[in-house]
């Protein structure tokens, strides 16, 4: 699979989950860490731990394991690290705190489907 294709896969995953405000974020021109974020924000720890397990399995199935997860126990802020994509599941009060979007303000947006 290629690169794009994982992309609308986690995408599909938040949403099948009920994610709300999903955003994929470029950072191929800013960052040397990762090519790409994907944010999105869940009203409950619960919802939290349910959209994370959906895209570990979702891209688990097409071959793709998380090098790292982060968060999970609490389930406040959950980060899939995949490499070229980085995955961040927030509660909205923790997502309205760190305002990824706004300290990577530069980043282009994706828009999905493509």
């Amino acid at each position: 699979m290629t690169d794009l294709e994982y992309l609308h896969l986690a995408w599909e995953a938040v949403l099948d989950k009920k994610g709300r405000e999903p955003v994929l974020l470029d950072l191929r021109e800013l960052s040397r860490v990762t090519d790409y974020f994907l944010i999105a924000s869940a009203d409950t720890a619960v919802q939290v731990k349910a959209i994370a397990d959906r895209v570990e399995e979702l891209l688990l199935d097409k071959g793709l394991a998380p090098l790292r997860r982060e968060g999970y126990q609490q389930g406040y802020w959950v980060l899939l690290d995949y490499g070229f994509l980085v995955v961040h599941i927030l509660r909205q009060p923790e997502r309205d705190f760190y305002r990824l979007e706004h300290l990577w303000q530069d980043a282009k947006p994706v828009n999905l489907p493509l």
